[in-house]
């Protein structure tokens, strides 16, 4: 009996990372999200974070780190210790667009962080100012087509995911609009309920309320099937312009060199997050669009960023898109 149990004991010994993990965390974890509050991201990573927190026993804290379309906060995170007590929600603007917009960017999405798990894809949709002189998107891309140069858009900031969407939109209709960028689309969506800009193209999860509010126009969703919580904005192709598709996506990261151990228990944590039945329905009411089973492993995460640079970086580069 003894001598199992100094066997036991020696076995843990020689597993720091077990160790590790079995303490892992012993404090309060900070999640930071590279946008200013209200948008999208950031609604997800505090809808997540408060039911990790519950799993992992210590408090998920988000703090705002808005600059740079996202990048200052994603450094940020970069540069932190790689313990599991930093971590960053990241999107497809900082982690895939960032590559071709920056030509001295501060790091690699690839190489500089553990992906840890993909939390919520979100659909995009155009909503427009309640005054805009439009029923419907057929409408706008008249309108627009006839007044580009008096045109704006507000976006969360260069190479969010908001800019690239509307960078989409502009490139389909061969027009080019006045871009606005903000600290984070929920200043954007704050200009637009104030008349200051025209349009924004953003992620459901952050307009959705605005539209049932009736406070904006949602003028149609960039997916192939209407969306159930808002069933009266039609599709891009039901509107005639079918090759008009984008999806925005918010995902978990780790600085690079966090013990795998640890980065194993964020993602059973944020697993449970979205199987939760409280958060699961409440980022499903805003149209997020959860991963099945085979989409949440850093796996995944890590094939998502490579393919999304793969595909944004040349749309950038083909637009002369640069960010300052």
């Amino acid at each position: 009996m003894i001598r199992r149990t100094l066997a036991a004991l020696a076995a843990v010994m020689l597993s720091p990372a077990l160790a590790l993990g079995q303490a892992y965390p012993t404090k309060g974890i900070l999640l930071i999200v590279p946008f200013a509050a209200g948008g999208p991201t950031d609604i997800i990573a505090r809808l997540a974070g408060e039911h990790m927190g519950q799993v992992l026993g210590q408090q998920v804290l988000v703090e705002n780190v808005a600059g740079a379309g996202g990048t200052v906060g994603v450094a940020r995170v970069m540069r932190s210790t790689p313990d599991g007590y930093t971590l960053l929600m990241g999107n497809l603007g900082t982690q895939a667009a960032s590559v071709g917009l920056y030509a001295n960017l501060a790091y690699d999405p690839r190489k500089d962080f553990e992906p840890i798990m993909n939390v919520a894809a979100t659909p995009m949709l155009v909503a427009a100012k309640l005054d805009m002189p439009v029923k419907d998107f057929k409408e706008f891309i008249t309108y627009v087509k006839a007044n580009a140069e008096k045109i704006s858009y507000g976006t969360g900031g260069v190479g969010a995911t908001s800019h690239l969407t509307c960078l989409f939109l502009e490139h389909v209709l061969g027009v080019k609009l006045a871009h606005v960028p903000f600290r984070g689309s929920g200043p954007a969506l704050n200009a637009l309920l104030g008349s200051h800009v025209d349009f924004v193209c953003d992620q459901t999860v952050g307009v959705v309320p605005a539209i049932q509010a009736k406070q904006i126009k949602g003028l149609v969703v960039a997916t192939p099937q209407r969306l159930a919580v808002v069933p009266e904005v039609p599709t891009s192709a039901e509107q005639g312009l079918p090759q008009f598709q984008a999806t925005g996506w918010n995902a978990l990261f780790a600085p690079k060199g966090t013990p795998k151990v640890i980065v194993e228990r964020l993602n059973t944590a944020a697993r449970a997050a979205v199987d939760d039945a409280k958060t699961k329905a409440r980022l499903m009411d805003l149209g997020a669009d959860l991963p099945d089973a085979a989409g949440r492993t850093p796996e995944a995460l890590a094939a998502l960023v490579s393919s999304e640079i793969d595909k944004w970086v040349p749309v950038i580069k083909a637009a002369g898109v640069k960010a300052n």
